[in-house]
C-alpha cells in the first residue's frame, strides 16, 4: 500500500470533500472528522475530535479493535480488509459499520491513518435489546449475592435504554426497596403476579411505556422496566430476561445461605474454642468476640443479681461511661417481658427510635436473645448496630447459638467459682480447725475466729460478746482487727430491748437484717453509727444449750441479703468456735483446779515448814534472849561502875549494838514464824497509809537523812477488808526499805487507787523510791527469808511482807531501775468476807 502525503490543511479538505463519514486517527485518538461522521454519532465536533476512537464503538468490540489498531501500528496486522464492527446510533438503535483504514503522512504530525466508514444498515431495536440482555444474563452468572444480581440487572436494563427498579408488595400496592411508595399502576404489577406474564402498560409513542415483569420465583417481587417505544414484542425478550433474573436472584440466596452457614459454623466453632479454654476467658472478652462476629458496636449482658431480682447490666463492651448509664436497664421492646415470651426479637421502627434517641444516634436497631438454663430464664442478651444496619433473621439465630455458648461459659465460670470458694472456705476452716485445736486460751481462739469469719464470709467486720452470766450481760471479747481494741470495752446488758445482740442472747436463734435503714431505730444505734453499718446478721454462740456468746457480722458497704446458705455456713462455723471456747475454758477449768491444788499443797508444806521454824525459832528465842538480858545488864553495869573511856567505851558499845541486832533478828525471825489470824474489817485508807508513813518518820527521827513523803489517794478508793496492824508493818517494811536506798535523800511517793486486774476489782498501793535499785539479777530473791545485800540485815523483811499480802489474798510485785529507783506494787481484793468483831 502506498503512503499518501498531506498537508494538514489539505487532508481536512479532503474529508470535507467527500460525502462518506471519515476521520483521521493519530495514537488512538480522533484528530479530525467530516461532518458525514458527526451526523452518523449525532455528536458535534467539540465532543469528537481529541477523543479515543474506540470511545464510539460498542464496549464488546473494543478490545478486539484495539488489538487491531496497535498491530496496525506496529505493522504486525497483514490482514487489510474493511472491518466490520458496530457504533451506538444517534437515536439509541445500533449501527452496523464497515471501515477502510489507509496509512497517510501529514506535515508536522508524522504518519496517521485515514478511516473510511461505510453504514450497512440499522440493525432492529428488539435485536439490539435481546443482544444487551443476553450479555447481561451472563453477567449475573458471576453475581454472587443479591444486591450483586439486582444491580446487574439494572445496570443491564440502562445500558438497552430503558428505566427499570424492583418493586415488594405490600397488600394491594406496591413499594420500592428502599420502602418508598411508587407511583406506578399497582394494579397491573398484581396481575403480572397472578397470571405469571409481562404485563403491559398504556402505551404512547411520546412517553415512556411501562412493563411489570414477574420473576416467577416469588409472588411478592416484580421487575418494573419502563421506556419510550417500548410494546408487547419486547414481551418475551423481558419475560425470559425476568426469570433468568429471578433464577439468578434464587441461586444467590442460596449461595448466600450456603456461605452464610458455613460462615456460622466457622464462627460458633471459633466461639466454642475460645469457651472451652482452660481457663474460661471473661464474659467481657466473650462478648467483645460476639461483637466481632455479629458485627455488632455494642453488646450487653443482662443478668439478675439475685435469682428473683431484677435484670441489671452486669458485663458490657462497646459503651463508653454516658451511654452505660442509659442503658443499665434493657430498653423497649428488647426488655426481658418481650425477649422471655418469645425467646428472642428483632427491634422495631418505634425502638429503633428510641433507641437512636436515647444515644442521640450512635446506635439505631438492636436485637435480643434471654439467656435460659434448664428452661428457666436467667438473662438477657442485647446486640446492638449503628442506624442504617438492622439485624435479621439470620443475625438472630446466629445470637441464639452463640448465647448458649455464652451460657456455658458463665456456668463454667460459675463452677469454678464455687469450687473455687469451696475450696478456700475448706481451707479455712481446716485453718481454724488446726489452730482452735493448737491453742486453748480463749482470747487467743477469739481473735483467730473474727478474722476467720471476716475472711470466710466476705463481711466488713465481725464482733464476738461473751455472756456474763453472773453480771447478766454481754461483754465483748474479740473483734476483727480494725475494731479490736475498742470492742473489748463494749457491754450490753441482756435486758436492753433494742440490742440485736441482747435479742440474739434471749431467744437463741439468728436474727437477719438485710437493710439497717428499714429498721426503725437501727440507725440511731450508737454502734450502727460508728461502724456505719448497713446490714447485719447476728447468731447466738452456744454449747450443749449453755449460751457461751453472740456473734455479730455486719456489711458496711451496701444493703445486703442473707440467704439461707450463707446463714447455714454461719451457724456451722459458729458451732465449731462455740465448741472450741467450751474446750478451752474446761482446759482452763482444768488448769485452774490443779493450780489449785498446787497452791493448796505448797500452802501446807509452807505451814508445816512454819510450824516446824517457829517451833525451832521459839526454842532458839528462849535460850538465845536470857544471855542477851545477861549481857545487857552486864553492859549496863560496867558502863556504870567503870565509867569508860577510849577503846574501853568503843568495845562496850560494839557490844551492845551487836547484842541489840542478835536481839532484832530473833524478833524477826519470831514475827515471821509467829501463826497469825487475820482480823479483816473495812479500813480507811489514807489512814491506814498515813499511819505507816508516821511510824516510819517515828523511826527516822534523828536521822540525817533528807528524805520526804508524798501520798496520793484517788478519790473513788472504797474502805477496803484488810488487817490494819499487818498492813500497816507492809508499809513501814517497805518504806524503811526504801529510806536504806536513798542514802542521799529525795521523795518517796505512795499512791493507791482503784484497779481492774485479772477480772477482779482491785486496791492499788505503789511505793515509788529514788534510790539505787536493785540489780536485775538479784531482783526476783529479793522476797526469799534471809536474803540481804545489807550489812546490818536480817533478809526477812521483805519476806514478812510476802507472807501477809498472800494472807490477804493479794499480789506482789516489784519494777526496779539500777540507779533510778524501785517501785514495790501490792493488790487487795475490795471484797472480801470480813471478820467478826
Amino acid at each position: 500500500m502506498t503512503t499518501r502525503h498531506f498537508s494538514q490543511t489539505a487532508l481536512r479538505a479532503l474529508l470535507e470533500s467527500l460525502g462518506n463519514p471519515m476521520y483521521v486517527a493519530r495514537g488512538g485518538r480522533v484528530w479530525a472528522a467530516n461532518e458525514a461522521y458527526l451526523e452518523m454519532l449525532g455528536r458535534g465536533r467539540e465532543d469528537v475530535e481529541g477523543r479515543l476512537f474506540l470511545d464510539f464503538v460498542r464496549p464488546e468490540d473494543r478490545a478486539r479493535l484495539e488489538v487491531r489498531y496497535r498491530r496496525r501500528e506496529e505493522g504486525t496486522l497483514k490482514e487489510r480488509g474493511p472491518q466490520r464492527y458496530l457504533l451506538p446510533g444517534p437515536g439509541g438503535g445500533t449501527l452496523e459499520v464497515a471501515s477502510h483504514v489507509q496509512e497517510v503522512e501529514v506535515e508536522g504530525l508524522g504518519t496517521a491513518f485515514l478511516i473510511n466508514c461505510m453504514v450497512l444498515g440499522q440493525r432492529p431495536a428488539e435485536l439490539v435489546v435481546a443482544e444487551r440482555l443476553v450479555e447481561t444474563s451472563a453477567e449475573l452468572v458471576a453475581a454472587r449475592s443479591e444486591e450483586a444480581v439486582r444491580r446487574v440487572a439494572l445496570a443491564g436494563l440502562t445500558s438497552a435504554g430503558f428505566s427499570a427498579s424492583f418493586l415488594v408488595r405490600e397488600g394491594e400496592r406496591f413499594l420500592t426497596r428502599d420502602g418508598s411508595p411508587h407511583s406506578g399502576e399497582g394494579a397491573l404489577g398484581l396481575r403480572a403476579l397472578s397470571e405469571g406474564r409481562p404485563v403491559f402498560g398504556a402505551s404512547d409513542p411520546e412517553e415512556a411505556t411501562p412493563v411489570y415483569l414477574p420473576l416467577g420465583t416469588t409472588l411478592s417481587e416484580v421487575l418494573w422496566v419502563s421506556g419510550v417505544g417500548l410494546s408487547p414484542s419486547y414481551g418475551s425478550v423481558l419475560a425470559l430476561f425476568a426469570k433468568v433474573v429471578g433464577a439468578a436472584l434464587t441461586d444467590a440466596r442460596l449461595l448466600t445461605d450456603v456461605e452464610r452457614g458455613r460462615w456460622e459454623m466457622v464462627a460458633v466453632a471459633e466461639a466454642a474454642r475460645f469457651v472451652a479454654q482452660p481457663d474460661p476467658p471473661s464474659p467481657e472478652d466473650f462478648l467483645s468476640r460476639l461483637a466481632a462476629l455479629i458485627g455488632a458496636e455494642a453488646v450487653l449482658l443482662y443478668a439478675p443479681k439475685t435469682p428473683e431480682g431484677e435484670l441489671v447490666l452486669t458485663a458490657q463492651v462497646g459503651l463508653d461511661g454516658e451511654l452505660r448509664a442509659v442503658l443499665a436497664a434493657p430498653l423497649g421492646g428488647l426488655s426481658p417481658s418481650a425477649v422471655v415470651a418469645r425467646g428472642a426479637v428483632l427491634s422495631n421502627e418505634a425502638e429503633e427510635r428510641a433507641l437512636m434517641e436515647a444515644t442521640r444516634g450512635r446506635l439505631g436497631s438492636g436485637a435480643a436473645v434471654r439467656l435460659a438454663h434448664g428452661g428457666h430464664p436467667r438473662g438477657l442478651l442485647q446486640v446492638l448496630r449503628p442506624p442504617g444496619r438492622p439485624f435479621g433473621g439470620a443475625d438472630l439465630r446466629l445470637l441464639g447459638t452463640l448465647s448458649e455458648l455464652l451460657m456455658t461459659l458463665l456456668d463454667q465460670r460459675r463452677l469454678r467459682t464455687e469450687s473455687a470458694r469451696q475450696l478456700a472456705d475448706t481451707r479455712l476452716l481446716l485453718d481454724l480447725a488446726r489452730t482452735t485445736t493448737a491453742t486453748l486460751e480463749v482470747a487467743s481462739i477469739l481473735d483467730v475466729a473474727s478474722d476467720f469469719l471476716v475472711k470466710l464470709l466476705d463481711v466488713s467486720n465481725c464482733f464476738i460478746l461473751l455472756h456474763d452470766e453472773q453480771a447478766g450481760v454481754l461483754r465483748g471479747a474479740a473483734a476483727s482487727a480494725t475494731h479490736r481494741d475498742f470492742f473489748r470495752g463494749v457491754v450490753i446488758p441482756l435486758d436492753d430491748t433494742g440490742s440485736v445482740g441482747a435479742r440474739v442472747a434471749r431467744e437463741r436463734r439468728p436474727v437477719i437484717m438485710p437493710d439497717l435503714s428499714k429498721v426503725e431505730g437501727m440507725e440511731q444505734r450508737e454502734l450502727v453509727r460508728r461502724f456505719e453499718e448497713k446490714a447485719l446478721l447476728a447468731l447466738p454462740l452456744t454449747s450443749r444449750e449453755e449460751l457461751i456468746g453472740v456473734v455479730l457480722l455486719d456489711d458496711t458497704r451496701q444493703p445486703r441479703d442473707f440467704d439461707t446458705a450463707f446463714v447455714e455456713l454461719a451457724e456451722a462455723t459458729c458451732g465449731q468456735i462455740a465448741l472450741a471456747i467450751a474446750n478451752a475454758r474446761l482446759y482452763e477449768s482444768l488448769w485452774a483446779s490443779y493450780a489449785e491444788l498446787a497452791a493448796a499443797r505448797a500452802e501446807m508444806v509452807q505451814r508445816e515448814r512454819l510450824a516446824a521454824l517457829g517451833e525451832l525459832s521459839a526454842i532458839v528465842a528462849h535460850e538465845v534472849r536470857n544471855p542477851l538480858g545477861v549481857i545487857f545488864n552486864a553492859v549496863a553495869s560496867l558502863r556504870r561502875l567503870l565509867k569508860p573511856e577510849g577503846d574501853a567505851a568503843m568495845l562496850l558499845d560494839i557490844l551492845a549494838e551487836e547484842s541489840d541486832r542478835l536481839n532484832r533478828m530473833v524478833g524477826d525471825l519470831l514475827d515471821y514464824t509467829r501463826p497469825r489470824e487475820l482480823i479483816l474489817q473495812p479500813e480507811d485508807v489514807p489512814r491506814v497509809l498515813q499511819d505507816g508513813l508516821d511510824a516510819v518518820v517515828a523511826q527516822q527521827q534523828g536521822g540525817s537523812q533528807r528524805v520526804t513523803f508524798a501520798v496520793d489517794v484517788a478519790a473513788d478508793v472504797p474502805r477496803v477488808p484488810m488487817d490494819r496492824r499487818l498492813i500497816r508493818q507492809v508499809l513501814v517494811n517497805v518504806l524503811v526499805n526504801a529510806l536504806q536506798a536513798m542514802p542521799q535523800g529525795g521523795v518517796v511517793q505512795v499512791r493507791a487507787r482503784r484497779e481492774a486486774h485479772g477480772n477482779k476489782e482491785l486496791l492499788r498501793v505503789d511505793v515509788v523510791d529514788q534510790g539505787c535499785g536493785i540489780p536485775t539479777e538479784l531482783a526476783h530473791r529479793v522476797f526469799e527469808p534471809f536474803f540481804t545485800t545489807k550489812a546490818q540485815g536480817t533478809g526477812l523483811g521483805l519476806a514478812v511482807v510476802k507472807r501477809i499480802i498472800e494472807q490477804h489474798h493479794g499480789e506482789l510485785s516489784l519494777e526496779s531501775i539500777p540507779g533510778r529507783g524501785t517501785t514495790f506494787t501490792f493488790r487487795l481484793p475490795l471484797t472480801q468476807p470480813t471478820s467478826l468483831p
